[in-house]
């Protein structure tokens, strides 16, 4: 059974969102995304500036048996990127949900609004059930 945490939000594209202490979205895969695609072993990140649409590509995540596109669970400015997947993109492997994450977005509109589109842990413990 894949880990789905409860203080999460999440997509039906199986990205997870996370407020920060400083205001912004961290955004990462799930682990049972993660479990599907396999060992990863290449992460393709958007840079620190750029201004990402909620829904459109923003990355692609290889592995050994697929590349798969990251897309942006909400519409904002990435802040910061996890650099050290650059090195080490089996990190979503082994933390997906800590060490894993992608990126971190300052949201362009209210994040009660951002995330009121965005799936509970329960609506995703459902979605992922209905999938296996």
């Amino acid at each position: 059974m894949s880990e789905v945490k409860q203080e999460l939000w999440y997509t039906d594209e199986h990205e997870w969102v996370q407020r920060t202490a400083n205001g912004t979205l961290r955004i990462g895969i799930t682990d049972f995304a993660q479990h599907q695609l396999g060992d990863i072993v290449f992460v393709e990140l958007p840079g620190v500036g750029t201004t990402i649409e909620q829904g459109a590509e923003v990355g692609t995540i290889e592995s050994v048996k697929t590349v798969s596109d990251l897309f942006a669970p909400v519409a904002g400015t990435v802040m910061k990127v996890n650099e050290a997947l650059e090195s080490t993109p089996e990190l979503v492997n082994e933390s997906p949900y800590e060490k894993g994450w992608m990126i971190e977005v300052e949201l362009n509109n209210d994040v009660e609004e951002a995330v009121g589109k965005l799936l509970s842990a329960e609506q995703y413990e459902q979605l992922i059930s209905d999938e296996q």
